[in-house]
Order: C-alpha cells, then sequence, then structure tokens
C-alpha cells in the first residue's frame, strides 16, 4: 500500500452529499460574492470561535496582512512573532513595512513565551502569535505581557481551528485572529479563503470596508483598500464543514492519540501538549536526528511525509534584507533540521495508521 502525507479526497467523500447539495444551491442562486452564505459563515464562525465578528477575505494571508494595517503597524514598527513560523505570518508584517522581530520557539513549537519582554523595544507595537501545527500557545503569560506593555495581539490560527487555551478558543484572545481556510486545513475550503475575528466593532466595520475596495456603498469608497473577499460558493462550503469540525478534529485526535501511544522508536522524539492547552493536530510533527535517512527509508515503503518548515523565514532568499545570519536562532535552527510531519488525514484507515507505526518503529 501506498501512503500519502496528507489527502483530501477522503474528507470530501465523508459529507459528498452535502457538499454538493450546498454548491449546486449557490451555483443556481445567481449570486456568488457578499451574499447570504458569506453573513451566514461569519456569523456562525464568530459563534464558533467565541468572537463578537467575523470578517471573510480571500486568504490566511490577506488576513494577516490587512488586520495589521487596520491596526495601525506599518513602517518604522516592530512586531515579535516566533522564527520557526511559516513565511506568511512574517509576510503579513512586512508587506505593511513593519519589522518582524524574531523569537525563539518552546519545547510545543510555539512563541516561547519567557523570551518575549526581552525583545521589546519603543518601536514593538503588538506581538504575532502562531498556535503552529494545531496547538494553542501560553495565551495567558502572553496576554500579561502585551497588557504590561500596551501592545496589540494578533493571533495567527491559520492551523488551530478549534484549539483552546484554558478553554477559551484561539481566536478570541488578541485584538484580532486571523485565520486560512486552506484546502489542507482542518476547516478547509476548496480553494484559498480566509477570515477575521476580533470583538471590536470599529475593527471589525474598518475591515469590512477595506477588503472590497474600501467601499461601504457601491462606488463611494471611503479608503484606498483592496479586493480580499471570501466568495458565496467557499463560504457555503465552509459552512458545511464547519457544521463538522468538532467530529473533524476528534478523528485526527484519535489517529495522533494512536501515533503517541504506539510509537516506540527511541530515535524519534514525539510532539508534547503543553498544559491548559488543546491540540487539534493540523500536523503530526515529529522531531528526528536521522531526517534523510527516515524520510529515504519511509519513501522506499510508500510513505510520504513532508517538513514544515526546513527553512525558517530569516534564512530564505526572500528575507536576505534582514541580515540575520546562521545560528541566531539555534533553537528555530535545530528543529528546521529535524522535524517531520507523519501522514495525517481524515479518512485515514486503521490499517494504514497501523502500516504507518510499525514501519517507523522498524527504522534503525
Amino acid at each position: 500500500m501506498e501512503i500519502m502525507s496528507n489527502r483530501l479526497d477522503r474528507g470530501f467523500y465523508k459529507f459528498q452529499q452535502e457538499f454538493e447539495e450546498k454548491a449546486l444551491k449557490i451555483l443556481r442562486s445567481g449570486w456568488y460574492v457578499l451574499g447570504k452564505e458569506l453573513s451566514s459563515f461569519e456569523e456562525e464562525f464568530a459563534d464558533y470561535v467565541g468572537t463578537k465578528y467575523c470578517i471573510g477575505v480571500a486568504s490566511g494571508l490577506d488576513a494577516l496582512w490587512i488586520a495589521l494595517k487596520i491596526l495601525g503597524i506599518g513602517k518604522g514598527d516592530e512586531v515579535i512573532v516566533q522564527s520557526n513560523t511559516y513565511i506568511a505570518s512574517v509576510m503579513g508584517i512586512t508587506i505593511n513595512g513593519a519589522s518582524p522581530v524574531f523569537v525563539e520557539p518552546d519545547k510545543y513549537f510555539n512563541i516561547d513565551a519567557d523570551q518575549i519582554e526581552e525583545k521589546i523595544t519603543d518601536r514593538t507595537k503588538a506581538i504575532l502569535v502562531v498556535h503552529l501545527y494545531g496547538q494553542a500557545a501560553n495565551m495567558e503569560k502572553i496576554i500579561k505581557i502585551a497588557t504590561k506593555y500596551n501592545l496589540k495581539v494578533v493571533e495567527d490560527c491559520a492551523q488551530s481551528h478549534g484549539a483552546c487555551y484554558m478553554g477559551k478558543m484561539t481566536g478570541a484572545f488578541g485584538n484580532v485572529g486571523c485565520f486560512s481556510f486552506y484546502p489542507s486545513k482542518n476547516l478547509g475550503a476548496f480553494g484559498d479563503g480566509g477570515a477575521i475575528t476580533t470583538n471590536d466593532s470599529k475593527l471589525a466595520e474598518e475591515i469590512r470596508v477595506f477588503r472590497n475596495y474600501g467601499s461601504e456603498k457601491r462606488y463611494y469608497n471611503r479608503v484606498i483598500g483592496a479586493n480580499s473577499r471570501l466568495d458565496e460558493l467557499q463560504a457555503g462550503l465552509l459552512r458545511v464543514r464547519l457544521s463538522h469540525l468538532n467530529e473533524i478534529n476528534k478523528e485526527r485526535e484519535k489517529i495522533c492519540i494512536r501515533y503517541l501511544r504506539e510509537i516506540k522508536n527511541e530515535r524519534i522524539c514525539l510532539p508534547q501538549i503543553c498544559e491548559n492547552a488543546t491540540h487539534v493536530w493540523h500536523q503530526f510533527v515529529i522531531r528526528v536526528k536521522k531526517r534523510e535517512e527516515i524520510i529515504t527509508y519511509l519513501k522506499k515503503n510508500k510513505i510520504n511525509t513532508n517538513v514544515h518548515y526546513p527553512i525558517p523565514s530569516y534564512l530564505s532568499e526572500a528575507y536576505q534584507c534582514l541580515n540575520i545570519k546562521e545560528g541566531s536562532f539555534p533553537l528555530c535552527e535545530e528543529y528546521a533540521k529535524t522535524v517531520l510531519s507523519l501522514p495525517l488525514y481524515n479518512g485515514m484507515t486503521d490499517e494504514e495508521q497501523t502500516y504507518v507505526i510499525d514501519k517507523i518503529n522498524q527504522f534503525e
């Protein structure tokens, strides 16, 4: 048998009838942008997250840069962010002309809250918290620091749909929560999509206007905005998946509990779960020093894997302008060299799980 690192078809087939009925209904409606499906999804997702407002946008990256822009983050400002995040988090900062200030991750792959305070300067305007791989970060400590220094908090929840810290859902702690609905996410669309959540009515209104060419009324433009709208088809299909999201997350958790319990290879460092945090397992990320060897070994046994992420953003060609040298963030760079994401997807059979576990345990 061949095991893919991820596959989306099984997640579709499980709710196929609902998806197809919703798609046909929207296609036949004749209304495809800024309609009832979007407003309904925004209301339902805000209710799910536990915020007053949700504004659908075109992608997770748009959610990040638009949120930071509306918060007034711009040239000369600094935003603190973890060093091991996906490059989109950093792009959300730099698109606005602000500077990322990196912090090492903790043992859970999230930002090390104990290292944030030492990075704060008089130019610091916000903390961008990334709930990486599906586990909620230490929001209690982060919010305390932000309150002490009067900093904005932006949550990057692209991978944490449904994850909680101390019973409160990610996306409900900060000034804004930014979500991606890229197809591979736990709450995945059938194309690009994103959303911003907030409890601030003024911010919500400004984001809503900005996403639609800066217009609150057709042809009357208040500001120079953007074209970043979650379309009706994606919103409607997301409504279907949202109605099953808790079930989707529980299925992924069940698979990962098996991995945690049954992978016994001493060469493998398994992921840890932080006290007071929940994990929705967007990825199951192990660490292994012989990464290339195990990738080759698993591939030979028809098991595909992914690396999230092999190059820290500050070492990428795109961000050579930051002049941050290799060795600046040792733990981040160790993770970049040793992390490996095992196969994980909804609809993964017991037989497939057992095969992956057995082959990993046999690796020498």
